[in-house]
């Protein structure tokens, strides 16, 4: 574990997208027609994806809300259908889970030909931690359902996987289309606070990740979203795939929920929870739907609708190869676990 600092030039980037920030000059009613546009959201039924899913239903995409909870997503749905008149369909899915990504990209693949806006919305920000250190007390229930290290595992591996599953479907899509397709990742201010350098050894349950504060492997998995999005860009920006990260801003949403006691790092959470999501909202649906979207590959968009550069090093190519290639080879040995089991079901 090595320490990596801000420099002042991240601190003074985190307030001005913390507080100084303009007017947004773009807004729902500039947002163009989604008639015939497949999207799918992930964690769309809370906070910016909720939100993201009544703008699109609004403009008449058809949205897949991706998500855990059926009940409380076909609440979502019930909602929108009255206050929209349109209907978004529900994709199970927990991103914490390999298996129940694959089955949800396998659900998804099976209901459509064409995918033109990929949200990568889904986070979780969990804090189970001493009331003061903000070091793991309880890890188990922070593991995925791999093992993987919770945060990173949801935020970003579960997110490559499922990225990974469909790119056949946005590469075909990109292809038959004149408008390029598009894929949102959601990041953070988060990024800009880090005070450790960027460790793979941390992704999985091991002594690296116990000696890490929750905050700093939450701040870590938002970097990780920012490193594969400009991967993606950089190895399907020219087959139609543009490719971007997003902060939304510091909003008021409730993104603390997992965090059970009190500790430094809620509180700053809280205090830090300045803007409204509704306005929170505009820069990843700018990113996914805007004809000035369609040339921010590899861009780095923060409230409202801005270019700006995203903490320094995490431009960095041979970082953000070296993680793609971890999570291919996670991906690859989940296969062959899967495969394998399969096989000996067959043999008995």
């Amino acid at each position: 574990m090595s320490y990596s600092f801000p420099h002042l030039s991240d601190l003074l980037a985190f307030c001005k997208q913390a507080w100084f920030i303009p007017a947004p000059k773009w807004s729902l009613e500039k947002m163009p027609d989604m008639t015939g546009k497949v999207v799918i959201v992930t964690g769309g039924s809370d906070g910016l994806g909720k939100l993201s899913v009544k703008a699109l239903l609004e403009k008449n995409a058809k949205v897949y809300l991706a998500a855990r909870n059926e009940s409380k997503c076909q609440a979502v749905i019930d909602e929108f259908a009255t206050t929209t008149g349109k209907t978004a369909i529900f994709l199970k899915i927990d991103l914490a889970d390999l298996n129940s990504v694959k089955a949800a990209a396998k659900e998804f693949l099976s209901k459509e030909t064409k995918l033109h806006v990929l949200y990568n919305n889904a986070q979780v920000l969990l804090l189970s931690c001493g009331p003061f250190t903000g070091v793991l007390t309880t890890n188990h229930e922070l593991l995925t359902a791999q093992g993987y290290d919770g945060q990173f595992g949801t935020n970003v591996l579960g997110h490559f996987y499922l990225t990974k599953l469909l790119l056949p479907i946005l590469l075909s899509t990109a292809e038959h289309t004149p408008e390029k397709v598009r894929i949102v990742a959601l990041s953070s201010s988060a990024i800009y606070s880090m005070k450790y350098k960027f460790d793979i050894a941390s992704l999985t349950n091991g002594p690296t990740r116990k000696k890490w504060p929750t905050m700093e492997l939450y701040s870590q998995s938002k970097l990780g979203n920012i490193l594969f999005a400009n991967e993606l860009a950089r190895r399907y920006g020219d087959k139609g795939i543009v490719s971007t990260a997003v902060n939304p801003g510091n909003l008021k949403t409730d993104i603390s929920r997992n965090q059970k006691t009190f500790s430094f790092d809620r509180f700053a959470v809280f205090v830090l929870q300045i803007h409204n999501p509704e306005v929170g909202v505009l820069t990843q649906l700018w990113a996914g739907t805007s004809p000035e979207g369609a040339d921010m590959n590899g861009k780095f968009l923060v409230p409202w609708c801005r270019e700006a550069l995203p903490r320094s090093g995490s431009e960095d190519p041979e970082l953000s190869a070296e993680l793609w290639k971890w999570m291919e080879e996670q991906v690859e040995k989940f296969e062959q676990a899967a495969a394998d089991k399969v096989a000996e079901h067959a043999r008995s």
